[in-house]
């Protein structure tokens, strides 16, 4: 079975929100709601030294996100209907939205925020790897329209051949990969701090909740 996957490079990603607002468009989400969305990530000080002069380690990332279409995915793990579940070809995490209840469980359970409740129609929704145009032998919109092509989807095993050096979740803010073993490989910028540092900032808590 293929099991898709996301790679995301963090030394080109600008922040740009192109992939948010292009996922967003395709989708046609509400304007509250993103399935992908765009952390900005701040840390560090400047502060002046005895000579009056300004030392600097402060430093800013960008990590783009959606659902990571996990190998053990913990929304799966909590819905009482099986409505959430991994497609048995692609490996894709996918509502079944006559099966959904909108309890909201797999919100509650998810680490990285992806499943919502849709009030309105009565069920969960999230990123489905836009199942449709990779049927078709597309990308995903947010990788088609990334303009610094910082992201990639694919075989999540090639994507790992392709890039050994990548490492599978493990960037602040995101949690232990252990969780859910999701499939998201990232190149770690400069910057970029390790899973658990409590000292990085998210700066744009209100846009991402």
């Amino acid at each position: 079975m293929t099991e898709y996957g996301f790679y995301f490079d963090s030394t080109r990603c600008t922040g740009c929100r192109t992939c948010e607002m292009a996922c967003k468009d395709y989708k046609d989400t509400s304007v509250d709601f993103n399935y992908r969305k765009v952390y900005d990530l701040e840390g560090g000080s400047c502060s002046l030294d005895a000579d009056g002069l300004v030392q600097n380690n402060a430093y800013c990332y960008h990590v783009s996100l959606s659902c990571n279409h996990c190998e053990d995915p913990a929304c799966a793990k909590v819905c009482p209907t099986t409505a959430m579940h991994k497609d048995e070809e692609t490996g894709l995490v996918l509502v079944d939205d006559t099966k959904c209840i909108g309890c909201g469980y797999c919100h509650m359970a998810c680490p990285y925020n992806a499943p919502k409740v849709n009030r309105e129609a009565g069920y969960s929704v999230k990123c489905d790897g836009c199942k449709d145009r990779v049927a078709d032998g597309l990308d995903p919109m947010c990788v088609t329209a990334c303009p610094l092509r910082a992201l990639e989807f694919g075989d999540f095993a090639e994507l790992e051949s392709r890039y050994p050096d990548a490492q599978v979740g493990n960037i602040a803010p995101l949690p232990e990969k252990g969780l859910t073993n999701p499939h998201l490989l990232i190149k770690e910028c400069r910057d970029a701090q390790p899973t658990g540092d409590m000292t990085v900032k998210v700066s744009n808590t209100l846009e991402v909740m």
